[in-house]
């Protein structure tokens, strides 16, 4: 069993920044893939960005070259580093841990989640 926290999420004005962090209990280093979700009332949660065991990373489309991910395997920790940030990157985001394979992240562990708010 994994558990995530998350934390560093808030209120930001347009063109601000925020980290996110997600620390996970247990070892996964080298075992599981760490990724980011979001989610808004009314629609369906979205994939942010995930990042492998290896290092390789993919971005949705809405957030590359502004959100950057990374993590520290000696803290298992995942870091999501959000530049210039739009209202609509409001959300609730999430942490997860899962598998990666056949080319594909699958998460199966989840946090409680964070808000993050974008507005003047």
């Amino acid at each position: 069993q994994v558990q995530l926290v998350e934390s560093g999420g808030g209120l930001v004005q347009p063109g601000g920044s925020l980290r996110l962090s997600c620390a996970a209990s247990g070892s996964i280093v080298g075992i599981y893939a760490m990724g980011w979700y979001r989610q808004t009332p009314g629609k369906e949660r979205e994939l942010v960005a995930y990042i492998t065991t290896t290092g390789s990373t993919n971005y949705a489309d809405s957030v590359k070259g502004r959100f950057t991910i990374s993590r520290d395997n000696a803290k298992n920790t995942v870091y999501l580093q959000m530049n210039s940030l739009k209202p609509e990157d409001t959300a609730v985001y999430s942490c997860s841990v899962g598998p990666y394979y056949s080319g594909t992240y699958h998460p199966r562990y989840w946090g409680q989640g964070t808000q993050v708010t974008v507005s003047s």
